[in-house]
């Protein structure tokens, strides 16, 4: 007999779709930062979250789900454009000043920011001393990022816009999250996959309008577009969105707000070995100090659902 999570997922899907958010979606920073080399940023999302939504919701339509639905449609156009157009606008925007490495360890204070704003369970995360005590952890490794930024290239250089641009789109991560998981209607409930295409075709939408006003169309000729861009573009699509997306939106019903978004603890490390490697990207030692104590938070934040493993 197989067994089953209490909340209607299976083990072996809920550990699929955390390898997805995990290690999948980890190394999505690094395809942006490759992508962007020939494709304008507003573009870029443009492209990805209008095919991939148009993927995924023909093949709803397909199983013969009711993907049509106002209030569907509805909901998920918040979702969309709070969880996925701001925030992957930001990280796109910011990794003009930053590396894919550091932009991935940044992100990775978003489980602090949910953890701050999932409001209908302060009593419970606060009353909780690993929870607390974890959560000041993270909180001052990012402190640690933001400090050596801030003593190196002063207030106003391009890299503080960068990490301030950054914290932004965390913030707007986290809202969209919380929201996609207690304000979602009964339809993206049943209907979580085609919730996700609508979502993405929404954020599309928000990026094509961004690429018309800013000029993106006349600034690329799809002719001098590389291979390996191409190959990144293909790759955010199919796995960063219709794969990782859908599995985080998936996850968000069945499991806590506060332990799937450990995700962007886990992302930076698999940004940070693709952008060594492939990317030779540099790294200095607080920030990998300030990520070491980012995820030492997130452990003891998560310490309960750790020891039932």
């Amino acid at each position: 007999m197989k067994k089953e999570n209490k909340r209607n997922g299976t083990l072996a899907g809920i550990f699929i779709a955390y390898f997805l958010i995990y290690v999948v979606w980890g190394s999505t920073y690094y395809f942006i930062g490759v992508a962007l080399r020939d494709f304008p940023p507003f573009l870029l999302g443009a492209l990805r979250f209008t095919l991939a939504g148009l993927i995924l919701l023909i093949v709803c339509y397909l199983r013969r789900e009711r993907v049509f639905r106002r209030s569907l449609a509805g909901h998920s156009a918040v979702s969309g454009i709070v969880l996925l157009f701001v925030d992957m606008a930001v990280v796109m925007l910011a990794q003009h000043y930053l590396t894919s490495s550091l932009v991935a360890i940044i992100a990775s204070s978003t489980a602090l920011w949910i953890l701050l704003l999932d409001v209908p369970m302060w009593k419970y995360n606060f009353r909780n001393f690993f929870i607390v005590i974890g959560g000041l952890i993270g909180f001052v490794g990012v402190a640690m990022l933001y400090i050596e930024q801030f003593s190196t290239e002063g207030l106003f250089s391009h890299s503080i816009r960068g990490f301030m641009l950054l914290i932004f789109g965390c913030i707007s991560w986290s809202l969209g999250t919380l929201y996609a998981k207690y304000r979602s209607s009964k339809e993206e409930e049943l209907y979580a996959f085609a919730g996700s295409a609508w979502q993405m075709l929404f954020a599309g939408g928000m990026f094509w309008v961004c690429s018309t006003i800013s000029g993106d169309l006349q600034k690329i000729d799809l002719k001098n577009v590389s291979t390996i861009s191409w190959f990144s573009l293909f790759y955010l699509i199919v796995f960063g969105s219709l794969l990782a997306y859908s599995a985080y939106v998936w996850l968000l019903k069945v499991r806590p707000a506060v332990e799937v978004g450990t995700h962007a603890y886990v992302n930076p490390f698999i940004a940070l070995l693709l952008g060594i490697f492939l990317g030779n990207e540099a790294v200095t030692i607080v920030q990998v100090s300030g990520l070491l104590v980012i995820l030492i938070g997130i452990l003891l934040i998560n310490y309960k659902q750790i020891r039932l493993l």
